[in-house]
C-alpha cells in the first residue's frame, strides 16, 4: 500500500494538470474567437452591394415655362391716369369675364360731367349764333329791299331827263347813282354777314364736335374702369418700373395709360423652353418622351415630349469664355395644372436608352488611381482595390462592363484616405 503522503502528492499533481488544461483550452478558444471576429468585422466606410439592374442613359437640363400665346392686359388709353382700387392676386385662376382690375372712376366721372356741360354750352352757343345770323340776314335783306325801292324813283326821274330841265336831270342822275351805290354796299354787307355767320357757326360746331369727342372718349374710359379677363386662365401680374423699383401694380397705385398690368397666358400653349449643348444635340429628336419636375410644384411629375428643336445653334454668352453653342428646345407637357405659370423653372430628363440586366454603381463609388478607374471591394476583413472598365456614364450612375461581379460590396468613400 502507498503511503498517505504519496497519495496526497498524486492528487495535487492531477489537479494542477487539469488547471493547466483548462487555461490552455480557454486561451485557444479566445484566439479562435478573436480570429473569427476579425474576419467578420464591419467596414469602416459606407458600402453598397452591386446588383444587376437597368442602366438608364439620360440627359438632364433646365428650362423655363413659357406661353406661346398670351393676352397682355394694359391700362386703357382713353384717360390720362388711373388709380387702382382692386387687382387680382398673382396666380389667381379666372374665367372669361371675371374682374381682373378695378380703377377709381371718380375723376373720370367728374371729367365726363364737365365735358357734357361744355357740350351743352357749345350747343347753346351754336343755336344762339344761328339765331343771330338769321336776325342779321333779315336786317340786311330788309335794308337791301329798301335800297332797291329807293333806287326806283331816282331811276324814273333820270329817265325824264330829256323832258325836264338840264339841272333837274343831273340831280336825278346823282340821286340814282347814290341809290345804286347804297344798294351795292348793302348787298355786299349781306354777303359779308352771311359768310361771317357761317364761319362763326362752323367754329362753334367744331368746338362742339371736339367736346363731343371728349365726351365719347371719357365714356369709353368710364366703361373700362373694370378690366375683365378675355379668356379663362391664370393671372400673371407684370412687373413694371414705377416708384422706386420694378414690381407689379397693387391696390392704391397710380397707373398710366398703356402701362401693362397683367398677362393671361393661353394654358393650352404652355411650353418648357430649354437649351441643350451642341455635343448632345445628336442624341435628341422631335417627339422624344421626357419627364419634367417643376421647382414650384414639387409634389407632381409631368410627362411630355420634345415638340421642336431649333435647326441652328446659337452662342450662349451666360456661361463665360469659351462661349458654348446650344440648340433651343420646346417641350410640350401631356398634363395641365392650374398652378403652372410662365416663368417657373423646370428640370427636364430625356431617357435616351435603357439597357437591362447590367451592373451599375454610383459615380461616388469610383476613384482615379494611377490613371485607372478603380473601386474598393470588401473582401471579408479588408478592402481590395480593383480596376474597372466603364461602359457609359449617365447622371450619377456608371455602367461597369468589367471588374465587378454581382453581390460585390464596394466602398462609397475612399477607404485609403482613412489609413
Amino acid at each position: 500500500m502507498m503511503a498517505p503522503a504519496m497519495i496526497a502528492r498524486v492528487r495535487q499533481l492531477s489537479r494542477e494538470r487539469k488547471a493547466w488544461a483548462i487555461v490552455v483550452a480557454l486561451a485557444a478558444s479566445g484566439a479562435l474567437l478573436g480570429a473569427v471576429r476579425y474576419s467578420s468585422r464591419s467596414p469602416a466606410v459606407p458600402t453598397l452591394v452591386v446588383k444587376p439592374g437597368d442602366f438608364i442613359d439620360s440627359l438632364q437640363f433646365r428650362g423655363d415655362v413659357k406661353a406661346l400665346k398670351s393676352v397682355t392686359m394694359v391700362v386703357p388709353a382713353e384717360a390720362a391716369s388711373f388709380q387702382i382700387l382692386k387687382i387680382a392676386a398673382d396666380g389667381t385662376p379666372v374665367k372669361k369675364g371675371d374682374m381682373v382690375v378695378e380703377f377709381d372712376a371718380t375723376k373720370t366721372e367728374q371729367d365726363l360731367a364737365q365735358f357734357r356741360s361744355t357740350m351743352k354750352s357749345a350747343q347753346a352757343e351754336i343755336d344762339q349764333a344761328r339765331a343771330q345770323a338769321r336776325l342779321t340776314e333779315e336786317d340786311d335783306l330788309t335794308a337791301v329791299m329798301k335800297a332797291r325801292y329807293d333806287a326806283v324813283e331816282p331811276k324814273l326821274d333820270a329817265s325824264k331827263q330829256e323832258v325836264v330841265a338840264e339841272i333837274e336831270g343831273a340831280e336825278a342822275q346823282l340821286k340814282l347813282a347814290d341809290a345804286q351805290q347804297t344798294l351795292k354796299q348793302l348787298e355786299q354787307q349781306l354777303t359779308s354777314d352771311r359768310s361771317s355767320s357761317r364761319a362763326t357757326i362752323l367754329g362753334k360746331i367744331q368746338a362742339s364736335q371736339k367736346t363731343g369727342y371728349d365726351v365719347e372718349r371719357t365714356e369709353q374710359a368710364l366703361a373700362k374702369m373694370t378690366l375683365t379677363a378675355p379668356l379663362a386662365g391664370t393671372i400673371s401680374l407684370v412687373s413694371t418700373w414705377h416708384g422706386l423699383g420694378q414690381s407689379p401694380f397693387k391696390p392704391g397705385d397710380a397707373a398710366w395709360a398703356g402701362a401693362p398690368i397683367a398677362e393671361l397666358p393661353d394654358t393650352s400653349t404652355l411650353r418648357i423652353a430649354a437649351r441643350v449643348e451642341e455635343t448632345e444635340r445628336g442624341r435628341l429628336a422631335p417627339q422624344q418622351m421626357v419627364t419634367a419636375h417643376l421647382d414650384a410644384i414639387a409634389d407632381r411629375e409631368f410627362s411630355g415630349r420634345i415638340a421642336q428643336i431649333s435647326t441652328i445653334a446659337t452662342s450662349d454668352f451666360s456661361g463665360g469664355w469659351p462661349f458654348s453653342r446650344d440648340f433651343d428646345l420646346s417641350i410640350a407637357l401631356d398634363q395641365t395644372d392650374q398652378r403652372i405659370r410662365p416663368g417657373m423653372t423646370a428640370r427636364v430628363t430625356v431617357v435616351v436608352e435603357k439597357i437591362p440586366n447590367v451592373l451599375t454603381i454610383p459615380v461616388q463609388a469610383s476613384f482615379q488611381k494611377s490613371g485607372q478607374t478603380v473601386v474598393y471591394v470588401w473582401a471579408g476583413s479588408k478592402f481590395e482595390e480593383r480596376a474597372i472598365q466603364i461602359g457609359r456614364r449617365s447622371g450619377d450612375r456608371i455602367l461597369v462592363v468589367h471588374g465587378l461581379r454581382p453581390e460585390d460590396r464596394v466602398a462609397l468613400e475612399d477607404p485609403t484616405a482613412r489609413e
